[in-house]
């Protein structure tokens, strides 16, 4: 059975995992049976006895707390024979009540629940964060690029161990990606994307579904094993299917065929020292360049950045686009530039959205360093 389907340990909104849950139950249940044995004993004392309530009251406490005081008032037969069955009873509730308390906060699951409540409150202020579920190999990595561009991931994955360090500063939800709770648990519904990236193909599916219900507009990117699921994903919801066997195959028959301009890719999308950036530019209704040509705009020219496509509408690509090409509002633009070419560019565009922190150690503004 696939892990995350396995391990069903479901995240409350509260940020208590269900075994949590289900301790805090069973303390409820024995400050229950005490505080019955408590009114049980008040009332028996004042029925057996005839004693007043205060009188009732303070026996069955010494009696319950085993402190070994001497009676109120001379018991009847019957008044011992209840004072035995409370202390069975009372005595034996109040001892596992201490018990399960003790094991609790020995254990760490005292600390472990409170850093978890803790993490959750840090999860419940993010808006327009990334949700990763798995934290694989691919889901690692995926991590890892985020936090490298100050980017806020929350990881969802079922197993304990396969966890991210507590140092690394990355805030996890221990639970089942498949489950709601878990999901809402995340912040879905304010998260900017989700990448669905367990290593099984059916929970892929049913968490880009869940995810796709809970937040209609949600960029979701999945993982595909097999080539027959990448068709099911998007159907499921997906924006986006990557399937990692393939690309790797292409980067490496690209590497093998076409070095330098491997190199070249991988100078513009992830080296973090050099002064080019690479990002998407969405045009805006009514800004300056909307409803004009490519090359009657600030985006073009020597001063300009360099438009490497236009997807038509955020869809059709057109690939080296030519001067005369108009653009129109919802065009998304990826363009390759400076900084400032890049601030210019977004303010032709009319693009105000919060643009990708970039990397450590470089300017906020942008998305891709080059």
């Amino acid at each position: 059975m696939p892990p995350l389907l396995r391990a069903r340990r479901s995240v409350l909104p509260s940020g208590l995992t269900a075994p949590d849950q289900t301790f805090r139950r069973r303390i409820a249940r024995v400050l229950g049976v005490l505080l019955a044995a408590l009114v049980t004993g008040t009332v028996g004392y004042m029925l057996l006895e005839g004693w007043r309530l205060l009188d009732a009251l303070y026996m069955t406490v010494i009696t319950l707390s085993t402190v070994g005081f001497t009676e109120v008032h001379p018991l009847t037969d019957a008044g011992h024979v209840f004072t035995i069955a409370l202390i069975i009873t009372g005595v034996s509730a109040a001892a596992y009540a201490v018990g399960a308390i003790g094991e609790y906060v020995i254990g760490g699951r005292l600390s472990d629940a409170l850093r978890r409540q803790r993490m959750q409150r840090d999860i419940d202020r993010l808006a327009s964060h990334y949700i990763i579920c798995g934290y694989g190999r691919v889901g690692r990595e995926v991590v890892d690029e985020l936090v490298a561009r100050h980017i806020h991931a929350v990881v969802i994955e079922p197993s304990a161990e396969a966890m991210p360090e507590d140092g690394s500063g990355t805030l996890q939800i221990l639970g089942d990606a498949t489950e709601d709770d878990s999901l809402r648990a995340a912040g879905i519904e304010r998260a900017a994307g989700l990448v669905a990236a367990a290593g099984d193909d059916a929970i892929n599916i049913v968490v880009t579904l869940s995810a796709r219900a809970l937040n209609p507009d949600l960029a979701i990117v999945a993982r595909a094993i097999q080539p027959e699921a990448e068709d099911k994903l998007r159907r499921a919801g997906a924006t986006h299917v990557v399937s990692p066997y393939r690309i790797g195959g292409q980067r490496i028959v690209t590497q093998l065929l076409h070095p330098r301009v491997t190199d070249f890719l991988d100078v513009v999308m992830h080296r973090r020292n050099l002064g080019l950036w690479l990002e998407e530019i969405t045009v805006t209704p009514n800004a300056p360049a909307d409803g004009r040509p490519l090359d009657q705009t600030k985006l073009w020219g020597p001063e300009g950045i360099k438009v490497l496509a236009v997807a038509r509408g955020g869809g059709k690509l057109v690939t080296d686009p030519r001067g005369d090409l108009s653009l129109g509002a919802g065009d998304v633009i990826i363009a390759l530039g400076t900084l400032e070419q890049l601030a210019v560019a977004r303010r032709e565009a009319g693009d105000r959205a919060p643009a990708t922190p970039g990397p450590a150690g470089r300017d906020p503004r942008s998305r891709s360093p080059a």
